[in-house]
């Protein structure tokens, strides 16, 4: 395995969740991060409690200004970048008879577009150094649809595509790694709006779920493969889901 201390790891949707959780893990480990999200305050509690290895930058990652401006600041203050992790996210999701167009096109802000410009601000320094390593979060349902996620999960299996797509034209030079996770304890789906999910999930409180700690340790085994070794792929349930 590959030593993960003194590696610049940059996060998006830091600020809360898995994100918060790896970046925890990431600092004991030596790394170093640079944590992205919307909410200033809890990244700056979180810096806080990492340390001297760790900043932030506040990014909308629907922004590509923002992606951008992220990529110079990590570089600007650690040298270089080795990883970037673009998962920042969101699941309000509804029916398509519900008509909920707002909520689809902020996940298609966020999830997709999110994907894309973290992607376009990071790989040229890649490429000009000639190693990196790209992830991004998709989703079980970036690999299996089902009533009521149509839209969401649309988004994810677009980042199953981009993800694929950017493995095979940069194989030779840069790790690319897409995570699906299933039901996970975390703040997604806070923002769901629509009657009818509530009426048939509830609150979501219902179905096995994962700990964020799950994902933290798929991401830290992906980032410390040998440098001839690349984990394309880690999808994980947690016991008892089957979709």
């Amino acid at each position: 395995m590959e030593s993960i201390k003194d590696k610049v790891i940059v996060i998006t949707g830091a600020s809360s969740g898995m994100g918060a959780v790896t970046a925890r893990r990431l600092a004991e480990l030596g790394a170093k991060v640079v944590l992205a999200a919307r909410r200033k305050d809890q990244l700056k509690t979180l810096v806080a409690e990492l340390g001297d290895n760790a900043i932030y930058v506040k990014t909308d990652v629907s922004k590509r200004a923002d992606l951008d401006n992220l990529i110079q600041q990590a570089i600007a203050k650690f040298g270089h970048v080795d990883v970037l992790w673009n998962n920042a996210g969101i699941m309000p999701i509804s029916f398509f008879d519900e008509g909920l167009v707002d909520e689809w096109d902020r996940m298609i802000d966020i999830n997709i577009k999110g994907v894309l410009y973290g992607i376009n601000a990071v790989l040229p320094h890649m490429l000009q150094r000639g190693q990196g390593h790209i992830l991004a979060t998709s989703s079980v349902g970036g690999l299996k649809t089902s009533p009521g996620i149509g839209v969401y999960s649309g988004t994810k299996f677009a980042v199953r595509a981009i993800m694929d797509t950017l493995r095979e034209e940069v194989a030779q030079t840069i790790k690319v790694t897409t995570i699906y996770p299933g039901a996970t304890q975390s703040e997604l789906g806070h923002d769901i709006t629509s009657p009818k999910i509530k009426a048939l999930y509830g609150n979501l409180t219902g179905m096995p779920k994962m700990d964020e700690d799950a994902i933290a340790s798929a991401f830290i085994y992906a980032i410390s493969q040998p440098g001839n070794i690349v984990v394309n792929d880690i999808t994980l349930r947690p016991q008892g889901q089957t979709r």
